[in-house]
């Protein structure tokens, strides 16, 4: 990756960030499109995005699937309280809910809550099972509280970037 030379070490320049705008809403644009409109090489878009993703500014490409599209109807918000904040219970808490795959999204929180999931599952009674098996019977677990979301109003991964 080309820097600027009045950029810090590891910052991203304004060709990084102009492409990073570009494969945030469709990491399949071709890259002589993405040249065009950063007004660089395709050979040069290429060396950016292999050095993006091998520093992991770029993390992941992923297809994005509409959750209605594959039967699952419910989404919910769920509040965790944990019984005490010792690393050992936030970290057995974190591994349980990063290997459930019903949980999308996971946060680790301040503000009287442990944790924040996003929770996709089919329907309500498949949404039992996995509360009784990720709050209710766990030790872990003092209290949870559950948001249904009634319309999935914005659902992006994009970032800002400044």
């Amino acid at each position: 990756m080309i820097k600027n030379p009045a950029s810090p070490p590891g910052s991203l320049d304004s060709f990084d960030r102009a492409i990073l705008r570009i494969i945030q809403r469709d990491n399949k644009t071709p890259q002589r499109t993405i040249a065009a409109s950063v007004n660089l090489s395709a050979a040069a878009v290429q060396r950016r995005i292999a050095a993006l993703e091998a520093m992991e500014v770029v993390a992941r490409n992923v297809a994005i699937v509409d959750p209605a599209a594959v039967s699952l109807a419910i989404t919910a918000i769920v509040e965790v309280h944990l019984r005490d904040e010792r690393a050992g219970t936030v970290d057995a808490a974190k591994a349980l809910f990063c290997e459930t795959p019903e949980v999308q999204q996971c946060f680790y929180v301040t503000g009287g809550v442990s944790f924040v999931l996003i929770i996709v599952t089919s329907d309500m009674q498949a949404y039992e099972r996995l509360t009784r098996r990720l709050f209710a019977e766990n030790e872990l677990v003092d209290r949870f509280r559950t948001l249904i979301a009634l319309d999935r109003v914005k659902a992006d991964t994009a970032i800002v970037i400044p």
